[in-house]
């Protein structure tokens, strides 16, 4: 028992770990919440609508500043799944992409219900959360590839003409299992993200982002983790527009003042497709001169704004931890008390989870918020 109870990690690198995946989870937030006001604009619409920098502050979106997106429900539910699935380890019963699919799958059902089924004993205290029972414009693709319980796998994807960035944003959790080497979590992030969008685009760009997400959240620098994910990537059949894409991104970083029109140069469709949407994404993490900065740089373009915003802000987070996020728009996000108990519960399961189940050990209040079944 004692043992059991005996954290793995030093005191020091459980509070930096905690400190990245909060500033990882949250961020993303924000950067979700940064662009959602603005998502459907052109730059020339945002300028007229913002004046001549932009957009600058938090929006108004969905009837209130600070609104998310189905970016951050999915974002959530996939860490959800992540730690469901640890949980489940227990039992001898370990395939993730089908915990993380289960937990899609619960999302889904946020989706079509009023509110929590509390017939269900199997949600878990996430999907009783009654402020994510709202349809905050979901990807098609992401719709229709949970529409149903069949899992959508590499050999049978999901929607395989879907390129755009709806699987890339829910996949910064997969970056933040730091104890797995580099081409599993590439793995687990490819396979999830064929559960709804089945293009090699796309699923490689998830898989390339959860690469770099995982390099920043180990303490190493971006433009690092941005040559690992492409070692990565390197081996996988269709990963050229991915690996040219953050070639391109790398390279912008040395070609003049960041704006707009640079960002524009980072593709051919403003960032609608998922490897345009990172590339944006990792050039405007590497020229920001901080958060705050980044994530406006991310969301004045033509494009997805809460996409890139989002994955924008999930890289600066997990790099610089979450005392670098803007506290004004901290302040006014929504949902931060759930980001906020979810990542500490991840940091918890994925540092001292020995201690809350396990073959001599069973909390009964762990299970009740992450039931085995």
């Amino acid at each position: 028992m004692c043992a059991a109870a005996t954290a793995v990690w030093g005191r020091a690198e459980q509070q930096d770990f905690r400190a990245r995946v909060r500033g990882c989870l949250l961020g993303a937030a924000i950067g979700d919440a940064l662009g959602a006001g603005v998502s459907t604009l052109s730059v020339e619409a945002i300028r007229a609508a913002h004046g001549a920098d932009g957009l600058t502050d938090l929006a108004p979106a969905y009837g209130r500043r600070g609104a998310v997106t189905s970016v951050t429900q999915l974002t959530l539910f996939t860490v959800d799944g992540l730690i469901r699935a640890q949980v489940r380890r227990d039992t001898g019963a370990w395939h993730p992409p089908s915990d993380v699919h289960r937990a899609y799958l619960r999302w889904a059902a946020t989706q079509r219900d009023w509110g929590p089924d509390e017939r269900r004993k199997d949600n878990g205290w996430l999907a009783c959360e009654e402020w994510l029972y709202a349809r905050r414009d979901p990807a098609r693709a992401t719709l229709t590839g949970l529409a149903d319980e069949v899992l959508g796998t590499l050999d049978r994807p999901k929607n395989p003409g879907a390129r755009d960035a709806g699987a890339v944003v829910r996949s910064a959790p997969f970056g933040l299992l730091v104890g797995w080497e580099p081409q599993l979590v590439c793995q687990l992030a490819v396979e999830c993200a064929a559960q709804t969008h089945g293009h090699p685009a796309a699923y490689l760009a998830a898989g390339a982002f959860a690469v770099i997400v995982h390099g920043l959240a180990r303490g190493e620098t971006l433009d690092g983790s941005v040559q690992r994910a492409m070692v990565q990537l390197a081996p996988r059949p269709g990963h050229e527009p991915v690996t040219e894409a953050l070639k391109h991104a790398l390279g912008a970083v040395r070609q003049g003042i960041p704006g707009p029109a640079r960002i524009a140069s980072l593709g051919d469709t403003d960032g609608e497709h998922a490897e345009d949407a990172l590339a944006i994404a990792v050039y405007c993490a590497l020229v920001s001169e901080d958060v705050r900065h980044g994530l406006r740089l991310a969301v004045n373009h033509d494009g997805p704004s809460e996409a890139t915003g989002s994955l924008t802000g999930a890289l600066l987070g997990a790099l610089h931890g979450e005392t670098a996020l803007p506290p004004t728009w901290l302040a006014e996000l929504e949902g931060r008390p759930t980001l906020l108990e979810m990542a500490d519960d991840f940091a918890m399961e994925m540092t001292q989870g020995p201690a809350l189940h396990g073959p001599g050990v069973s909390s009964p209040g762990w299970l009740a918020r992450y039931p085995r079944g």
